[in-house]
């Protein structure tokens, strides 16, 4: 009622709007930096490539998580575990499904500098949203630009800074199930210094029981301008003192109440605080004929992750440096342009479990593994130091062909090591200190023909790798500590053609077709005495196909996006003790899946609705099991007032209109039925902002 309440409002305004928009809107040129080379039109291309700039056209976003940031990319799935102490789920045509915790299988950059670390794993909490201008994904076998988890790319890019000494806004944020969010920012050009940054603070009581949240994330960036290039420093933080773990439900448990915590998660008071830094450079020359890029980062983690199995205590530092330089030349009368690069990244966690002595009975005798009474940390059970390093160069080559054809060949070598410490040796625990190298070359060619200006065709043959993290080495079903030496990298090939282009009505579309195949897919699984821990083993082969269309129009005051996936991921080889799963759908992805968004702008402000609809989903190997399909509605309304430098703003939302109850996310293969991790039912919010700005 209140979506069309907004709805009717707004249209009685439309008729002379309309009228003033007799031309289709004007878009700017699109050129994006996620391909490791010069800045190219996605036409000009080989790759699916999609390139959103969220705020700007679907405005109204609270800026809490990256399903809201990462909506309607064809390819791409998100799945919002609704669990403070678990980052989404984010994968790309199945690479990342697998992910227990954090983004496995796709690379994450910000501004251009990893937040993946050596072994693959990326922590995605200390990510801030509030300033992101446009997010780059590339999607599909990007390893042969980037290395280890090269199954697709996320490139989040900055807003650009305002072009007045000092834009400052704040924004205060409150909502349905305790939801509370302030926001300060601010941003501005001074001379040859550009500088942007903001701090916000989010609180929440939480959809299910015991899902209480507290976090403060904040990022800064200051950019020196110069007639030779540019340099800039980048900042990122956040400190989480509270992250309670509901954990995932039974099928009966969730129909009886998705609110509820599962419970044993709450007698183990299983739960994460967590505070994390990164520093980075990035310096960057363009020319005419020549290019250059620099990078470099450092950062440090502390975690304090009590576990239904154990008390997770890891302190890490990483770091890493990468530079890269483009080359245009003729040669034999042929137009080449040549990328070459290298990286270096390190890895350093020093990691303890310890017994986990909640809910145990006091005993009538001290107890071996909790010897005090009420005290949560009991006896040390892993300590070790575990070290990762990856190094990896690159060549890259793009040769024109006539006018319209473009032929681009590229090749990376990269080599990852482990090594582990071991730190608990006595008579009890043998020695488990040990190291394993994985390494991998990674090709890719690509034909891209432009059909017209606007429209143009590809095909490309690419590969990609993906070791095993430091944890999932580490966790082994013996209970041993050291390096699983038994568990593989999956590596996989990707035959992929598509069409994409921008049509005389305004209508920009991108459409692919693609086959992968992959062997020795790393695929978790539970131990029923594990109480949650999650094991890895490798699949003998699979095979994925799939179809992505994205659509994206805007004329006057209506613009419309839309996202459609579909994805056929089977087992092709996969025997586990005497039982064969060849055929079966490999669990954790939905076949279909579509996305859209409406949005109508006014002189009263802009509203805009957005659907998701997904079929059901797989929750095991044999496919027993599945979490029904849904559709799920969002709207929002954003109005505001400007005078001058100075406005105001007010955004009223809801989501999941129609109080749809369904799983948003699953724990693939978990032992006694808790697969299903419930999406929060209808949930109202209100945004208040307020903007103000210097003279120049």
């Amino acid at each position: 009622m209140l979506a069309l309440l907004l709805i009717h409002s707004l249209a009685v305004q439309l008729p002379d709007t309309i009228q003033s928009y007799d031309t289709l809107t004007a878009l700017d040129p699109v050129v994006v930096e996620v391909t490791r080379g010069p800045h190219r039109s996605p036409l000009e291309l080989p790759f699916a490539i999609s390139v959103m700039t969220p705020d700007s056209s679907r405005p109204g976003q609270r800026h809490l998580s990256l399903d809201e940031t990462l909506a309607q990319v064809p390819g791409l799935a998100v799945s919002n575990r609704n669990n403070p102490s678990q980052d989404p789920r984010i994968s790309i045509r199945g690479f990342g499904a697998r992910s227990a915790f954090g983004v496995r299988g796709i690379r994450v950059l910000r501004d251009g500098i990893p937040l993946t670390l050596p072994d693959g794993q990326t922590p995605v909490d200390y990510l801030d949203l509030e300033s992101v201008g446009r997010v780059e994904v590339l999607r599909g076998s990007a390893s042969s630009l980037y290395g280890n988890a090269g199954g697709g790319v996320v490139d989040i890019r900055s807003s650009d800074p305002a072009r007045v000494p000092l834009l400052a806004e704040g924004r205060w944020w409150t909502g349905s199930y305790g939801n509370r969010r302030i926001v300060g920012k601010a941003s501005g050009t001074l001379q040859r210094v550009a500088y942007q940054g903001n701090v916000a603070r989010t609180e929440s009581t939480g959809f299910r029981d015991y899902s209480r949240q507290r976090v403060t994330n904040a990022f800064a960036r200051a950019i020196l301008q110069g007639s030779a290039g540019t340099v800039a420093l980048q900042f990122l933080g956040m400190s989480t003192p509270l992250a309670e773990n509901p954990g995932a439900l039974t099928a009966a448990q969730m129909s009886t109440d998705p609110g509820l915590a599962d419970p044993l998660s709450i007698r183990k008071r299983a739960r994460k605080e967590v505070s994390q830094s990164q520093l980075g450079v990035t310096a960057r020359r363009s020319g005419e004929r020549v290019d250059a890029e620099a990078f470099g980062y450092v950062g440090t983690r502390a975690l304090d992750n009590p576990l239904a199995f154990a008390v997770v205590d890891v302190q890490r530092t990483a770091s890493g440096v990468g530079l890269r330089g483009g080359l245009a030349h003729h040669l034999f009368g042929i137009e080449q342009r040549v990328t070459a690069g290298a990286e270096l990244q390190l890895q350093n966690d020093q990691r303890r479990n310890f017994t986990n002595c909640n809910d145990v009975p006091a005993p009538t005798t001290p107890s071996a593994t909790c010897p005090v009474p009420g005290v949560e940390r009991g006896t040390v059970t892993l300590d070790q130091r575990e070290l990762v390093s990856s190094i990896g160069a690159y060549l890259r080559d793009e040769i024109q062909i006539g006018e319209r054809v473009i032929l681009t060949g590229g090749v990376r070598a990269d080599r990852i090591r482990f090594e582990v410490e071991d730190h608990l040796i006595d008579a009890a625990n043998p020695d488990d200190s040990g190291e394993r190298s994985l390494g991998a070359v990674s090709p890719m060619i690509g034909l891209l023909a432009m059909l017209s200006s606007t429209h143009s065709a590809y095909a490309n043959v690419s590969s990609a790798f993906e070791t095993p993290t430091a944890t999932e080495l580490g966790n082994q079903p013996s209970g041993a500590a050291g390096i699983n030496r038994d568990l593989k990298p999956q590596r996989s090939v990707t035959y992929e053609t598509g069409l994409k282009g921008l049509t005389f009505f305004g209508l920009q579309y991108n459409a692919s077709v693609f086959t992968t195949r992959v062997v020795d897919e790393l695929i978790p699984f539970d131990i029923p005495a594990s109480n949650g821990r999650r094991y890895f083993r490798n699949a003998g082969r699979t095979s994925r196909r799939g179809v992505e269309l994205g659509i994206a129009a805007a004329r006057g005051p209506l613009e419309v996006g839309a996202a459609y996936t579909y994805a056929d991921y089977r087992f092709k080889d996969f025997t586990v003790g005497t039982t064969q799963y060849a055929g079966n759908r490999i669990p954790g992805i939905p076949r279909q899946l579509l996305q859209g968004s409406v949005g109508l702008r006014g002189s009263l402000g802009a509203l805009v609705t957005e659907a998701t609809v997904a079929d059901r989903v797989f929750v095991n190997d044999p496919n027993s099991e599945s979490a029904p399909g849904y559709a799920v509605f969002n709207a929002r309304f954003t109005t505001g007032l400007t005078a001058s430098r100075t406005g105001a703003e007010l955004t009223l939302g809801v989501s999941n209109l129609f109080d749809r109850q369904y799983a948003s996310s699953v724990s693939v293969n978990a032992a006694a039925g808790k697969f299903y991790e419930p999406a929060a039912g209808r949930a109202l919010f209100l945004g208040v902002g307020l903007r103000a700005g210097a003279k120049r």
